[in-house]
């Protein structure tokens, strides 16, 4: 019985997909790559070199000399920027604000796609994003579309911001991830939305762990057919 297998897992914002995927890749012995990282990475570069998000060209001359990896460390994945670590930088509200906007233009998806589909080529993986099962890896073998309810995804980023030493405060993050949900959904390239055979799984209530072994049990079943 093969082990190969590609597992696309996507949803909104705070749904709770980069948690819930890198315990899953961990689970079967695959790789994990957090696309959201990466355009958190982009996101980043572009806010720390001041240009504007809306002007498409400049960020593309910005991004062609950009050179993003993703390392497993002992105890989470860290993300290089041009070799420097930004693992925790590229969190910040600032990026978390902005990151929508950078990933909805044409030139940021066509280089970071790229990069994921060559990531996905030679081995097993399990790749989270908005955009996985429909777009970057269509042919996976195993899709899942994550999401819960806004009130608990508000909750769960206020907690998550508070445990990084981030102020935050609920009513703000509730509109944030309202306009996020807006945004990703209606972009012109690549929209959030559930693949034709992706399971939906509803986080809401449930469980890091009760989520993470749905997932598994769901890849076990298919590579045993």
């Amino acid at each position: 019985m093969t082990r190969e297998m590609r597992i696309a897992i996507d949803g909104p914002a705070a749904a709770g997909k980069s948690t819930i995927a890198k315990l899953v890749a961990k689970k079967l012995g695959y790789t994990y790559i957090d696309t959201g990282a990466m355009y958190r990475a982009i996101t980043y570069k572009v806010l720390q070199n001041a240009v504007d998000p809306c002007n498409e060209e400049e960020v593309a001359k910005l991004i062609s000399r950009t050179h993003i990896e993703l390392e497993q460390g002992n105890e989470a994945q860290r993300v290089l920027l041009d070799g420097a670590e930004v693992s925790e930088a590229i969190r910040s509200h600032e990026v978390t604000s902005q990151v929508s906007a950078i990933a909805a233009l044409t030139s940021v998806r066509q280089l970071l796609m790229k990069k994921q589909q060559n990531l996905a080529e030679e081995r097993s993986v399990v790749m989270d994003g908005r955009d996985i099962g429909t777009t970057v890896l269509p042919d996976a073998e195993l899709k899942i579309f994550m999401t819960a309810s806004v009130e608990e995804r508000a909750q769960r980023r206020l907690l998550e911001e508070q445990l990084r030493g981030m102020k935050s405060d609920y009513v703000t993050l509730k509109r944030e991830i309202t306009e996020r949900d807006k945004a990703d959904s209606e972009r012109e390239i690549s929209p959030l939305k559930k693949a034709e055979d992706a399971i939906i799984i509803d986080t809401t209530g449930k469980t890091i762990e009760q989520v993470t072994n749905m997932i598994v049990e769901y890849a076990e079943k298919r590579l045993a057919r």
